[in-house]
């Protein structure tokens, strides 16, 4: 359970779109995070309209956290939080406040496009950081929302590759995807067809390999994530969508 929202976010940072907006205000998922049958978790994503300094921004929330006799063995409350710009699909403020088993962090970054500075402030230590980044970096909620809108996966070949510039805490990453094709996925919704991606992870305390991730999201213009597989240091979890809302275009599902 531990790193339930950074999962979510990072192995489904890469669900895609072309040309049409794939999201908008009101977009609400509910994941249940489970081992085999047993029930560790839930975590939700939710957009909404705001206004930050002046700016009209897609307000991001995303919570996480343990249920049940997880929650005895180790407890996890995770908050993430990002306003994006509704035209640029750039971030300009990023929120982490975490609880993993009593590891705290309680993380402000507000990034400043003119000037490529992000300020880091570390709350938890009151401290303030600022730190350089890259034109087209965003942050790890951002990088989701931002490649359904603008990456188009109509041309995507099986094997391909797709890098991209992440911001995290006060560190720029590379991060790869690697497209593993095609497949109809068997859900609680029916039979969903679905693109199928391997993102790249970090082996070691947490992951066997550094290609431990596999994500399935929706073969259409709303590129809903389905379900990720992640194969952790400790055993294995799923996380499967169970509820959605305030999708932007309709959800296919076959027929029989």
């Amino acid at each position: 359970m531990k790193h339930l929202i950074f999962l979510l976010f990072l192995c489904t940072s890469f669900m895609l779109s072309a040309q049409k907006k794939a999201y908008g205000n009101g977009e609400w998922f509910k994941f249940r995070v489970h081992y085999g049958f047993v029930t560790a978790g839930y975590a939700t994503l939710e957009v909404d309209h705001a206004v930050l300094d002046g700016k009209q921004v897609h307000h991001v929330k995303g919570e996480g956290r343990t249920v049940g006799l997880s929650k005895l063995f180790f407890n996890v409350e995770d908050y993430y939080q990002s306003y994006i710009d509704t035209e640029k699909d750039i971030p300009y403020r990023f929120i982490r406040k975490i609880n993993e088993g009593g590891h705290t962090k309680d993380i402000q970054i507000d990034f400043d496009h003119s000037t490529g500075i992000a300020l880091v402030n570390n709350k938890k230590h009151n401290k303030k950081e600022a730190v350089s980044f890259p034109t087209d970096a965003q942050d790890m909620v951002s990088a989701f929302y931002y490649l359904r809108n603008n990456l188009d996966v109509s041309k995507i070949r099986k094997g391909e590759t797709i890098d991209m510039n992440m911001f995290f805490d006060k560190e720029n990453y590379k991060f790869r995807l690697k497209f593993l094709g095609r497949e109809i996925l068997d859900t609680k919704f029916g039979r969903v067809p679905c693109l199928k991606f391997r993102p790249y992870v970090q082996a070691g305390r947490v992951f066997k390999e550094k290609e431990s991730l596999t994500v399935w999201v929706t073969d259409d213009d709303n590129k809903m994530p389905m379900l990720i597989k992640a194969d952790l240091a400790v055993g294995s979890l799923k996380a499967s969508l169970s509820e959605f809302k305030g999708l932007q275009h309709s959800f296919k599902v076959l027929m029989d």
